[in-house]
């Protein structure tokens, strides 16, 4: 599977699922970056939601919770992004049919 089908793949299980990290005024935080671990330990797919109130943008903010958890960013939309934890990500990436 190509990282175009496994960008696919995630994007479709996470059509059901509804924001669970919410970023306000406050922006980001430690806080916030130990939520994020914690559920892509617990969950392995998320979906957050930046909220328009926000100081930065959502491509931007994607871009630091990428670079503080380590995490992979499957897609940016509007106000929501969606992540993966790095094993998921890595396994749905090189899985043959």
């Amino acid at each position: 599977m190509t990282e175009k089908d496994a960008r696919k793949e995630l994007i479709r299980r996470a059509n059901e699922l509804s924001p669970t990290v919410h970023i306000g005024k406050d922006g980001l935080d430690q806080g916030i970056f130990d939520e994020i671990t914690a559920q892509l330990k617990k969950n392995r797919l998320i979906k957050i939601k930046v909220l328009s109130n926000s100081e930065d943008g959502a491509k931007e903010t994607a871009a630091a919770i990428e670079e503080a958890t380590g995490a992979v960013i499957v897609d940016v939309r509007g106000g929501v992004m969606i992540v993966t934890d790095k094993r998921t990500w890595t396994s749905l990436s090189q899985k043959k049919f």
